[in-house]
Formats: structure tokens, C-alpha cells, sequence
């Protein structure tokens, strides 16, 4: 198995990365952060804003399984990419929408993605998601690793989360890995 990497910031990487690991091809997930100055920030340090760096969820899968176009697809349709630094009640630079590419055609698939979803008015404003070269990629903590699964009780998952998966499982149902959601 061939496996292939994509890092995408969209908001708080409990939410993301709830959602990727359900997809089909997804093969591993790990929640960190990327893009920014500090060496092996923290997550207290990126929540400042000061670091430079999104939080992020760093996926591997199987492009025999899932394309790219369609991880850019649930990518653009489980966040608001027209909001600059902020994903709901989550605001700063640590919650922009960024792809960080590793080769020079998942770079031009993204850019292709966006002009096309300008092209046919998806979104009532522009998309500002920061298309970038991976940089080094820094593993958060041990407890926001699969944070979904392990507190689904916690309030943010009940309210923030849940809705969230419900309304990406309706729209790719056929994407979702048997079992999960």
C-alpha cells in the first residue's frame, strides 16, 4: 500500500480530525501543529497565537481508496473557509484554513478546487485558505490524539462535535467507514 500525505488546517483538530478518521482510506490521523516559528510548541503556546503555527491534522491515506479531490472536497465542506483566523467561536491564526501540500500537484489541485468553488459561487464571500508547502509538522499532546473518541461525554464534543459528524455523515455517507457514526 502506497500510502500519501495531506495536512489541513481547518479549525480546532478535535473537530477535524473526528471527521477524516471516519472516511474511508483514511488510514492515520495525528492532531499537531504546523506553520509556524516556534520549535515544538505547545498547545498552550499555539492557543496564544504568538507561535505562527495552525493547529492541524496530518493524514496519511490510500489513494487507491479516497482522492485527493475528494479529501479537498470534505475539507472545503466541514469548515468555513471564508472566515480569515477564526472557525466559529474559535479565534486567532491558530484556527485559519490552510493546506499544507507535500508535492507540487496536490498544490495544484487545491488551487484548481478553489477557483472552482469561486468560479460557481459556493460561498458568499471569498475563500481565504492559505494553499503552503508542508513544514515541519509537530505532534500535539497525547490527550488531543483522537480526542473525539476518548470524551465523548466532554461538552464540546456533545455540542460542538457531534452536530458537526451528523451533518458530514448525511452529506458522504457513502464515504464513511463501515460502522462508525
Amino acid at each position: 500500500m502506497n500510502l500519501k500525505r495531506i495536512t489541513f488546517g481547518n479549525g480546532c483538530f478535535w473537530c477535524t480530525e473526528a471527521v477524516f478518521l471516519s472516511l474511508k482510506g483514511v488510514k492515520n490521523i495525528a492532531s499537531g501543529y504546523m506553520g509556524g516559528d516556534t520549535e515544538n510548541p505547545s498547545y498552550k503556546e499555539v492557543c496564544t497565537g504568538t507561535t505562527g503555527h495552525a493547529e492541524v491534522i496530518d493524514i496519511e491515506y490510500n489513494p487507491e481508496e479516497i482522492t485527493f479531490e475528494e479529501l479537498l472536497l470534505v475539507f472545503f465542506k466541514t469548515h468555513d473557509p471564508t472566515t480569515l483566523n477564526r472557525q466559529g467561536a474559535d479565534v486567532g491564526t491558530q484556527y485559519r484554513s490552510a493546506i499544507f501540500y507535500y508535492d507540487e500537484e496536490q498544490k495544484r489541485q487545491a488551487e484548481v478546487m478553489v477557483k472552482m468553488l469561486t468560479g460557481e459561487k459556493v460561498y458568499n464571500k471569498p475563500i481565504v485558505t492559505e494553499i503552503t508547502p508542508a513544514s515541519t509538522f509537530y505532534k500535539a499532546e497525547d490527550y488531543h490524539q483522537n480526542y473525539f473518541a476518548n470524551n465523548p461525554h466532554n461538552s464540546y464534543c456533545a455540542i460542538v462535535i457531534q452536530p458537526k459528524l451528523n451533518k458530514f455523515a448525511k452529506e458522504f455517507a457513502e464515504k464513511i467507514k463501515p460502522g462508525l457514526l
